[in-house]
C-alpha cells in the first residue's frame, strides 16, 4: 500500500494537529509533519493545504519579520479550525477503530 495515497486523505487533519500545538509558517509546518513521521509529505501538498484551510475559514494568518530572509506568513488555528480539528479527530478515531477491528488477526 502506498502511504502517500493514505496521506492525501488525512493531510488536512495532520496540518490542523500541527497548528494546534503552535502557529507556524509553511516550511515550519512541513518540517514538523516530517519530524512526526510523515516523511513522504510533499512541499506543494502542505502549502496547498494551508491555502485551502485558510480559504475555508479554518486558519488566520499574520506576517512576521525574519532575520534569516523574507518575512514569513504564519498560520494560526482559529475557532472554526479548532472545531474542524475536533470533528475530524472524531471521524478519524472512528475510522481507525473500525479498521483495527477489521484487520485484527483474531477477527476471522
Amino acid at each position: 500500500m502506498d502511504p502517500s495515497q493514505l496521506l492525501k486523505g488525512v493531510l488536512d487533519l495532520a496540518v490542523l494537529a500541527v497548528l494546534r500545538e503552535a502557529d507556524g509558517y509553511g516550511y515550519d509546518v512541513l518540517r514538523r509533519l516530517r519530524q512526526a513521521g510523515l516523511e513522504d509529505v510533499a512541499d506543494a501538498s502542505v502549502y496547498g493545504t494551508l491555502r485551502r484551510l485558510f480559504a475555508a475559514g479554518a486558519l488566520t494568518t499574520y506576517v512576521m519579520p525574519s532575520e534569516e530572509g523574507p518575512h514569513r506568513k504564519y498560520y494560526r488555528l482559529n475557532k472554526t479550525g479548532h472545531e474542524l480539528l475536533a470533528q475530524s479527530t472524531k471521524t478519524w478515531n472512528n475510522f481507525a477503530d473500525t479498521m483495527s477491528v477489521l484487520l485484527a488477526e483474531d477477527a476471522a
